[in-house]
């Protein structure tokens, strides 16, 4: 028996049905006499076992199944329009598209941030808010030593030649607006970051949104911003309760949603609010998404938003105080939720349960687990990405969860409510700060302490 292709073999094979129905073409069959664009618009159709199928029944459309044009169509279709905008083209895009299909590792950069004198840098903290935005990361909040709650804003351009330096030079801005807070949720709208509730230094919990936007001038390298509450009161409902350590995520590029958190009684939530702003951002509307099932009561969980109307919710700590791993996925269409479930039998182990961890959508519209502490409060270092397309869809597209392998670098501490962020790529995670293991002053006070560092992480791309 002859050994199959190597390219026959680039993804898992589809069923026996679907390879015996692609039987060569005949001169006089309807598909021989199709033109050019039209048989590429069927192949774009098609899931990529099926064009790698095709690509085997003759020379013709072997050539136009392996064509540059057509790679860049399915990484574009599969992946995404921002990571394919982002993605070197030294490599052909199918060469391109299998390297992102079989990503299985990170690489650690720790990034420089100068010495204080040189250069000032955030101090160290937990349970903030770290984004990319306009170019520039923006870092806000968060608790650190002795309780105080920090309502500092942080800025810092991200540009190619800051990465290929690995420097970052942070600017502060001291405005004192919005309140110091920490177990906020901030997220990226458009140009904008929106920002909602939190706790405050005296333990008051909060549902107030704000409004941020960033200037930066590139050639200055110079970056601003500037904070303003948002009006909520064109609507006649009410907002959602206070609350801190809830979820949120940007949707459909123009609204944010929340689940959960811990509420003023410190019960924690269970409920889900849609923002929608209006074109400006000048005015927002917000409406409670009344479902069920819907994920129950928890804190410190993460909302993710994956592409199309596909939000993903992952961990966390429930109303009995057991950290979880459970997923659910929420869709913004019909405004409802499903839990995901996962046969074990045939994939590797999933996560392991956790609360303050970070997670990103990341290229191959994957989710991507990051750090996070269990029950007993042991912090964590792993990486995991979840393929959650083949578990909406049903697709065979690999296993469902996949640890990623530690390559090199910079090695990170064990960390948990940190703040994270991915570029434009989806290629590179900003990882600042949180809670690490270790021993603050006096010795043998605590366990516990908070971290300064910021540090990059590469999904490596074979």
């Amino acid at each position: 028996m002859k050994k199959k292709r190597k390219e026959e073999v680039l993804l898992p094979q589809t069923n026996q049905q679907m390879a015996d129905a692609l039987a060569v073409p005949q001169p006089s069959s309807p598909i021989a006499r199709l033109a050019q664009d039209q048989l590429f618009s069927i192949l774009l159709l098609l899931p990529v076992q099926s064009i790698l199928c095709f690509a085997a029944t003759c020379k013709r459309l072997k050539l136009l199944a392996y064509s540059d044009a057509l790679w860049e169509s399915v990484y574009r279709r599969d992946w995404g329009n921002l990571p394919a905008d982002a993605a070197p083209l030294q490599l052909p895009w199918k060469i391109m598209y299998r390297q992102v299909y079989q990503l299985d590792a990170v690489y650690c950069h720790r990034l420089l941030l100068g010495s204080d004198d040189e250069w000032p840098c955030p101090r160290p903290r937990a349970s903030h808010s770290l984004n990319l935005v306009s170019g520039c990361l923006v870092l806000f909040g968060g608790g650190c030593e002795g309780g105080r709650h920090l309502e500092d804003t942080w800025m810092a351009y991200a540009g190619v030649d800051d990465l290929k330096r690995r420097k970052v030079k942070w600017q502060k801005t001291s405005s004192g607006i919005p309140e110091g807070r920490f177990g906020h949720s901030c997220i990226v709208v458009g140009d904008y970051l929106v920002l909602f509730g939190g706790i405050n230094q005296h333990g008051v919990r909060q549902n107030d949104t704000w409004i941020g936007q960033v200037t930066v001038q590139e050639r200055l390298g110079d970056v601003k911003l500037s904070w303003r509450l948002l009006d909520v009161s064109c609507s006649s409902a009410s907002p959602p309760s206070p609350r801190g350590a809830h979820a949120g995520c940007c949707i459909d590029s123009k609204r944010m949603l929340i689940h959960g958190g811990i509420g003023p009684s410190g019960v924690r939530l269970c409920d889900t609010w849609v923002l929608d702003l209006t074109e400006e951002v000048c005015f927002g509307t917000w409406r409670e998404i009344l479902t069920q099932p819907c994920p129950p009561p928890r804190s410190g969980h993460t909302l993710t938003h994956i592409g199309e109307a596909k939000n993903v919710l992952f961990g966390g700590r429930g109303s009995g105080y057991e950290v979880l791993n459970d997923v659910w996925l929420f869709d913004s269409l019909d405004g409802k939720w499903i839990q995901l479930a996962f046969d074990l039998c045939n994939s590797v182990p999933m996560p392991l349960p956790r609360v303050g961890h970070s997670a990103n959508r990341v290229v191959g519209q994957r989710l991507l687990i990051y750090g996070g502490e269990d029950s007993n409060r042991n912090r964590k270092d792993d990486f995991w990405v979840l393929d959650v397309e083949s578990i909406a869809a049903k697709l065979p597209r690999g296993k469902s969860w996949r640890r990623l392998e530690f390559k090199g670098g910079h090695k990170p501490k064990c960390r948990s409510f940190h703040g994270a962020c991915v570029d434009n790529s989806g290629c590179y995670l900003y990882v600042h700060g949180g809670m690490v293991d270790g021993l603050v002053e006096p010795a043998g006070s605590s366990g516990l302490r908070f971290d300064g560092e910021l540090f990059l992480v590469e999904l490596i791309l074979h």
